[in-house]
């Protein structure tokens, strides 16, 4: 399993997407980010690797308990690269 022991988030594409958000969704993002920091990563954000990609992998976790949106990251080493963030068809057709 991952380990992510830091967290990223200064890619323009992250900081862009997570100001477009709700305040109360800005929120349910830093439990989510609170989350990838344990060892293992709770199952209750879905933890994920997306399939067909590869360089780099993404992986992706729920960050709302009714899956509406999504965090898509790269993880280098220990180190989650936040990508993006917003509603789950968003993060599914360009993650």
């Amino acid at each position: 399993m991952i380990k992510i022991s830091k967290i990223d988030p200064s890619r323009k594409s992250f900081e862009r997407s997570f100001k477009k958000l709700p305040k109360n969704i800005q929120e349910k993002v830093g439990e989510a980010l609170k989350g990838l920091l344990l060892d293992p990563i709770p199952k209750k954000w879905n933890f994920e690797k997306l399939n067909g990609y590869k360089n780099p992998n993404i992986y992706t976790v729920h960050i709302t308990p009714n899956h509406s949106h999504k965090l898509s990251f790269e993880v280098v080493d220990e180190i989650a690269i936040l990508r993006i963030v917003g509603t789950h068809k968003k993060i599914d057709d360009a993650p």
